[in-house]
């Protein structure tokens, strides 16, 4: 699929991975609205990566959780670019066990809101556009939370309702495949352990002992975390290079739901 001059609707721009799929969409000519909510002290970075990026880039400031401004964001969109190819549904909202503790309702509550209803609303508000465009484009980014849940190294970090809803995720990608074809293809990317999400760089991280860090990492066929670029190549992917694909799951997680179970030499044999 020829993506250059394309737009695409990035959530969670601001930094780490979405920031790092919005800069690889712009360094492929598609024109970016960027929205964000948190995390106001990244702004001028970001801002000022896209501008040397000469990239072709709208910012947009939206509460998701306020299912009524979603449409208002995709109107946004299209009112600067006139189109809606692409939709990288990247949102969500862990409370890891070693932050938050046990659940207060509220904490369940944003939890399955942002990481699972957002989502939805987003989707359900950019469809008339990406079937307009003809070959519309939805990722969405899920976690592997959704089949480890919490047991393991990783019942640190991922929390019952943040597992749950990214459970959820896969059964949306499935059905909008089927609703959205043949104009629009929608996968999902389940990522794993990454530096920017649920790895050093996020603050659950300093609170787990050495030995607990270093438990994740063994657990992970590959022996390291994902690096945003291990996400953006793959995102790259779905987009331009896989045009046949739809209603798809790639996990990216360097093998750690593979990792707790180990594979044996072969045995000589008695015969």
């Amino acid at each position: 699929m020829e993506i250059d001059g394309k737009a695409a609707l990035v959530l969670g721009a601001i930094k780490g991975i979405g920031k790092g799929i919005g800069l690889a969409l712009a360094g492929e000519g598609v024109k970016v609205a960027l929205n964000y909510y948190d995390w106001e002290e990244s702004l001028d970075k970001m801002k000022q990566d896209f501008e040397d990026a000469n990239a072709d880039y709208l910012v947009t400031r939206t509460n998701l959780l306020e299912t009524d401004k979603i449409p208002l964001l995709v109107d946004k969109v299209i009112g600067r670019f006139g189109r809606l190819d692409i939709v990288i549904n990247n949102i969500e909202r862990g409370g890891w066990p070693v932050v938050h503790g046990p659940y207060a309702q509220e904490q369940w509550d944003l939890e399955l809101a942002t990481t699972l209803r957002a989502k939805w609303w987003v989707y359900n508000s950019a469809l008339p556009y990406l079937k307009a465009s003809g070959e519309g484009t939805v990722v969405n980014i899920s976690s592997i939370a959704g089949l480890v849940g919490r047991s393991g190294p990783a019942g640190r970090i991922f929390n019952d309702g943040y597992a749950a809803a990214n459970r959820a995720v896969s059964s949306l990608t499935e059905t909008w495949a089927r609703q959205a074809a043949p104009e629009v293809r929608v996968n999902e990317l389940m990522l794993g352990f990454f530096e920017t999400r649920h790895g050093p760089e996020t603050r659950g991280w300093g609170l787990l002992t050495e030995d607990q860090r270093r438990e994740i990492v063994d657990h992970t066929l590959l022996r390291r975390l994902g690096a945003i670029e291990d996400v953006v190549k793959a995102v790259l992917f779905i987009i331009r290079d896989a045009p046949f694909m739809t209603g798809s799951v790639l996990r990216i997680d360097g093998g750690y739901v593979l990792g707790g179970e180990y594979c044996e030499p072969m045995p000589k044999g008695v015969i």
